[in-house]
């Protein structure tokens, strides 16, 4: 699994880089056929420049890419809420293809 990290319009702090690796190696334990997970911080310019857009697109195999985003003050605030709409979003799918052969 690879892990790819951006920042625009942001520097990228070797705290804020091991605080999203750490956040990120979880995903693994939701769903073991992850190939890609790019993660971009964002600081859009304008009116609301203490505000972050995080986003988290997840490559897995046979299926289109997941995406999840979010928009706070705090950027590691929303690292945790990212992976925890990624996480649901990869539990779900695992679930539907759990449930596909064997349906109720």
């Amino acid at each position: 699994m690879q892990i790819n990290i951006t920042g625009k319009r942001i520097e990228m702090t070797p705290a804020i880089e091991d605080y999203a690796n750490k956040k990120l190696d979880k995903l693994q334990r939701y769903f073991d056929r992850i190939q890609q997970i790019d993660l971009v911080v964002d600081r859009p310019s304008g009116q609301a420049s203490n505000q972050f857009d995080v986003e988290v697109i997840t490559h897995v195999e046979r299926h289109d890419p997941f995406i999840a985003t979010t928009t706070g003050d705090d950027v590691y605030a929303c690292i945790d809420g990212v992976v925890d709409k990624m996480s649901r979003q990869l539990s779900d799918y695992k679930e539907r293809l759990r449930n596909r052969k064997h349906p109720s």
